[in-house]
């Protein structure tokens, strides 16, 4: 069994649906149908693990705005591929997730913040200058403060605190944040593109 692209998915899918403290290494190797022995060869231990497979998602995250980037028509289609693309990523995952990595694995929260303060957060201000560019969003939108209460809003969806899990999905959580966004910052013209991408979406999303 080699350190691939199938390993990382499978742990990733593993995670997602157990959470991860909930998971041994013995656990994680008669999921993925090895012995432990097998699974030691290629992490040292658990930590290891979850920051390798961490990394993983996150450049492939990576690749996957790259694309969406250079295949959407607008800045608003663009942020809807993007939206789309973060709830299949997230839309069944275990609502401790992120706990149990600022509990029990700080490097990899660590790494999972870089992400979003640095990729995702530039994204979004790349987003919002293209979209005033054509003439979709406000001009008067402050990108800097967008950019940043998107970021810092999507590890509230995951406190219980803020929101009960028995009550509201995830992806429950997200569709509401994305009308917020994304009616905030569009401009006259910006929202009959976005009716006109709802009624194309209707099946993927609640009418706005």
């Amino acid at each position: 069994m080699e350190e691939s692209e199938e390993i990382y998915v499978s742990v990733a899918s593993i995670f997602k649906k157990f959470g991860i403290k909930s998971q041994t290494m013995d656990d994680i190797a008669r999921h993925l149908g090895i012995s432990k022995k097998t699974l030691y060869k290629y992490f040292k231990d658990k930590n290891d693990l979850v920051v390798k497979t961490l990394n993983h998602l996150n450049s492939a995250d990576c690749k996957v705005i790259e694309q969406i980037v250079q295949n959407s028509e607008n800045a608003i289609e663009e942020s809807f591929a993007i939206s789309k693309h973060v709830l299949d990523q997230f839309k069944d995952i275990h609502p401790n997730v992120w706990y149990d990595l600022e509990r029990y694995h700080p490097k990899a929260m660590g790494f999972m913040d870089d992400h979003m303060k640095n990729v995702i957060y530039q994204w979004v201000c790349d987003n919002l200058k293209k979209g005033i560019e054509e003439g979709l969003y406000r001009e008067d939108l402050k990108i800097p403060i967008i950019a940043g209460i998107y970021v810092s809003r999507i590890k509230d969806f995951f406190n219980p605190m803020i929101f009960k899990v028995d009550r509201y999905s995830f992806a429950t959580i997200y569709v509401e944040a994305f009308r917020y966004h994304i009616r905030g910052i569009a401009s006259e013209k910006g929202f009959e593109v976005l009716k006109n991408k709802v009624k194309k979406e209707k099946n993927n999303w609640d009418e706005f």
